[in-house]
């Protein structure tokens, strides 16, 4: 019988057990050594105006503060706001007196946007403004919203909106290039970002009458033309050539205020049901002039009786289910 020294396998656990901890202790290390400083971020919001559907862009005004332990962030100088148009800083102060940089701004920029315009004038759009640091990405900083009480002035008003929420995130920016380094592998850099999300609504009874008056207005000239003796038919049919022309010119006065778009709107929707009516209506009296060539007076005044219901209920309804759509948002 051969008796094994007891000694040596509890070395080698001994050995293992230490090389393990040794191994977890430098990853733990690591790990700790590579996370980013992070910086508290807060915004808010004083003012948005000057919305312009046409250019694709607004303003907006705000008091922007951060704080952070890294004095070589020097957010006065790498500050981007990368939707902006133009930037503007009417305001800056920096307190470097304790362990953190806090650093407080009032600043003013002119923000592109896509508008969605599908549901106008009943319309929800949602306002993006969003900031990075230019120089420093991911893996040194991290931006950590401030949560802490309201993120707009309630006293402001926005003229013909009302706002629906306001949500303040962080987020990573990915771009797909190394901005010339050519020390990394993969052309691709990622930068944190603080995001804004304001939902406004627009308060669109007042404009909705305002814009598509004129086009009721012209529908009803032509549909009055059924109540019109057979004998003035000249009279009738000219109504209702200009109530068309009169549609189209309506048609392309909105479309002059809003974005090109590829889509079909409410405004197209509407415009193009009047101006299918309309047409109807230059049908229907077509046929009722000739029966009046066939001496048919009778018939032809209740087949304008009949016509001048059923264009009117079908137009009515028509109206109702596209408006009601656009303002429940389905």
């Amino acid at each position: 019988m051969i008796l094994y020294p007891k000694t040596k396998p509890m070395k080698s656990l001994l050995s293992f057990i230490l090389l393990f901890c040794c191994i977890c202790f430098n990853k733990r290390s690591y790990a700790q050594e590579s996370q980013p400083d992070t910086v508290k971020v807060g915004i808010y919001i004083t003012s948005i105006h000057d919305i312009d559907f046409k250019q694709k862009e607004y303003t907006i005004s705000f008091w922007l503060w951060l704080k952070y332990r890294n004095r070589k962030f020097d957010f006065l100088q790498n500050l981007e706001v990368p939707q902006a148009k133009s930037v503007s800083r009417s305001f800056a102060t920096v307190d470097s007196s304790g362990p953190e940089v806090y650093m407080q701004m009032k600043m003013q920029c002119v923000m592109k946007d896509t508008w969605k315009i599908a549901k106008f004038p009943f319309d929800r759009q949602t306002l993006r403004l969003s900031i990075e640091n230019s120089q420093f990405d991911s893996r040194s900083l991290v931006f950590i919203p401030d949560s802490v009480g309201k993120h707009f002035d309630p006293r402001f008003t926005l003229s013909g909106w009302s706002i629906d929420s306001c949500i303040i995130t962080n987020g990573i920016k990915k771009y797909e290039t190394a901005f010339g380094d050519e020390t990394m592998v993969a052309p691709h850099t990622e930068y944190s970002s603080f995001r804004v999300r304001l939902g406004i609504k627009r308060d669109a009874a007042g404009l909705f009458w305002k814009m598509f008056l004129g086009m009721y207005i012209a529908f009803l000239i032509a549909y009055v033309c059924f109540y019109i003796h057979a004998d003035g038919m000249d009279s009738r049919f000219g109504l209702s050539v200009g109530s068309l022309f009169a549609v189209i010119g309506n048609k392309y006065i909105i479309d002059s205020s809003l974005p090109e778009s590829t889509t079909f709107t409410l405004v197209d929707t509407l415009h193009g049901l009047t101006l299918f009516f309309i047409f109807a209506i230059i049908t229907a009296t077509a046929y009722s002039l000739m029966l009046v060539k066939q001496n048919k007076l009778r018939k032809a005044f209740k087949f304008d009786m009949l016509a001048a219901q059923i264009v009117l209920i079908i137009y009515l309804l028509l109206n109702f289910y596209f408006i009601s759509k656009a303002i429940t948002g389905s």
